[in-house]
């Protein structure tokens, strides 16, 4: 359901289900579910790439045949089971302590919208599109889709997207802000790579509670974000890499700042 592959400071995650478009079942949500577990606690990983197996699709999003056998079934615990699993994992790769790049190399509808919309950073295809599509199957986005993308591109924009199932192209979803860069299709994959090697250089403490801070912030008035931003970086100063880097500068040195860890704690 997901392929592997360790590369230096990352791993690289393919949803491989190419037949299926992608699409998130039970299996490859408990399968990346297990990943960020093993993620969480290996210091040397400073990052999770996530693209989607061959070229037509990042994710097609949730499974509707499983939908459908489980409404079938009139196995309704199943489905908001199914429901719930997702929006768990979707939720979890929004707060995870090191960043979670999607590299979208084809169409990602639905669910694989959300999870775009989820992750800390995205590099698209130009070939890519985006719709939230559930809509077209009597439902809403169930896994994030009415909180974030309204929070990411706008309450206007998000409820025509999600009204209407409009189809955005790669550079209508980086103008209106969900996406971080969009390059030639062939180019997706070393583009978030390089991404991640430029995050895995600076310090893993202070990569920590800047998405800590951010994420946080998002959520909550401006006086609680701004005491949110200080109180991670009242942690973050009893960390190595700020004594070690401030000190560094003074003495017109080059701090090693991509050998520190990210904390157990905040």
């Amino acid at each position: 359901m997901i392929k592997l592959r360790r590369m230096d400071h990352t791993i690289i995650v393919t949803l491989n289900r190419p037949e299926k478009l992608n699409a998130f079942n039970t299996e490859t949500l408990d399968m990346l579910e297990h990943l960020l577990d093993s993620v969480e606690t290996d210091s040397a990983l400073r990052s999770v790439i996530v693209t989607g197996e061959g070229e037509r699709a990042f994710s097609a999003g949730a499974d509707i045949a499983e939908m459908h056998q489980a409404i079938a079934a009139d196995d309704w615990p199943a489905l908001m089971q199914f429901v719930r699993k997702g929006k768990a994992l979707f939720s979890r790769i929004e707060n995870f302590s090191k960043p979670v790049i999607a590299a979208v190399n084809g169409l990602a509808y639905g669910g694989g919208c959300e999870f775009v919309e989820a992750a800390a950073l995205a590099i698209s295809a130009d070939t890519a599109q985006f719709s939230t599509a559930e809509i077209n199957i009597g439902v809403l986005p169930f896994w994030g889709g009415t909180q974030r993308l309204p929070r990411l591109i706008g309450r206007k924009r998000a409820l025509e997207a999600i009204l209407t199932a409009k189809i955005l192209t790669a550079e209508q979803a980086f103008n209106y802000g969900l996406l971080n860069k969009v390059v030639p299709a062939k180019d997706v994959l070393n583009e978030a790579l390089e991404l991640a090697s430029c995050i895995a250089q600076r310090p893993a403490e202070a990569v920590h509670y800047c998405l800590f801070s951010l994420r946080t912030g998002l959520n909550a008035s401006l006086t609680d974000g701004l005491e949110v931003e200080h109180m991670a970086a009242e942690a973050l100063f009893r960390c190595d890499a700020p004594q070690d880097g401030i000190t560094a500068f003074v003495n017109r040195n080059r701090p090693d700042l991509g050998s520190a860890h990210r904390p157990e704690h905040a």
